[in-house]
């Protein structure tokens, strides 16, 4: 492990640079206020190319208590996380999540799951019937806490010098993941995440995201900040990128009609709504 430090990723001189990186301007206020954790998530990128070498111990329980101390509506807690190590394991869940070989390849491979089973469990120790669980804002505040402690995990993982990229294809095929993974009724896979040290032969740069006035809006919505040259600047900007880096010279805009403009691009998980009901959430209105 001699290759390895804990600087995985090439550092940038500071918050301006990093600001450059991701929207390929300047910031408009001269000088960002300069700090540590701002620099570290402002750094990240998707990592799809893994070494071998194995997470130092104590890593995963750290990232793990970082999870822990995200915040969680009402102090629900509606999450939990499977950690795959095993081989073999890794593998199918890799062909389940559309063949993706990176998840093969990363040494840990940690499944988010929205879970109210152990809410149900609490109501059933108690003789008492839950019908709250049954109900949409509650699969959704589950939904975002396991969203806000995986990001939490995220950074903590990062900040070891390891990589991360988040797996939606779990959500492809949800039953057989959670059958995979012994979930019981009223969870489920949210999402995936490998973990590892990045491969160094295969270096990833910071992506390109929409500018800031897309997506900030100050007292009230702006509906002209959503279409028109920031839109279409961004779209040549990320085209540029990906040719640079020998991808198919996609804009933004292409992508996204794409991915939303045929259900067929989903993968199968148009049929959600029919999975989270045979997984046992009725997401019932009242």
């Amino acid at each position: 492990m001699s290759d390895i430090t804990l600087s995985s990723f090439p550092a940038l001189s500071s918050m301006n640079a990093l600001w450059q990186a991701r929207y390929g301007t300047p910031p408009a206020i001269p000088a960002l206020p300069e700090s540590p954790v701002a620099r570290s998530l402002m750094a990240h990128r998707s990592v799809r190319a893994f070494s071998s070498a194995p997470l130092p111990d104590g890593v995963l329980e750290a990232a793990v208590a970082a999870a822990q101390s995200a915040s969680t509506s009402s102090n629900m807690q509606a999450w939990s996380v499977v950690a795959v190590q095993d081989g073999p394991r890794r593998a199918r869940i890799a062909e389940l999540a559309g063949a993706q070989d990176f998840i093969a390849q990363a040494p840990l491979f940690l499944a988010w799951v929205v879970d109210l089973a152990r809410l149900a469990a609490v109501g059933h120790a108690h003789d008492r019937v839950l019908p709250g669980l049954d109900c949409l804002d509650t699969f959704l505040a589950g939904v975002m806490d396991t969203a806000l402690a995986a990001q939490n995990a995220a950074a903590s993982l990062e900040s070891y010098g390891l990589g991360i990229v988040y797996v939606g294809g779990v959500r492809n095929n949800p039953e057989a993941i959670a059958a995979e993974l012994g979930l019981p009724p009223r969870t489920m896979a949210v999402f995936g995440m490998s973990v590892g040290y990045p491969d160094r032969r295969h270096p990833t740069t910071i992506k390109p995201r929409l500018p800031q006035q897309s997506v900030l809006h100050r007292e009230r919505y702006d509906a002209a900040a959503t279409t028109g040259a920031e839109i279409a600047a961004y779209d040549e900007r990320l085209r540029a990128v990906r040719a640079s880096a020998g991808q198919p010279a996609r804009s933004w805009s292409e992508a996204m009609l794409a991915r939303l403009g045929d259900v067929s691009a989903l993968h199968g998980r148009e049929r959600l709504p029919q999975a989270l009901r045979a997984m046992g959430f009725r997401l019932d209105q009242a």
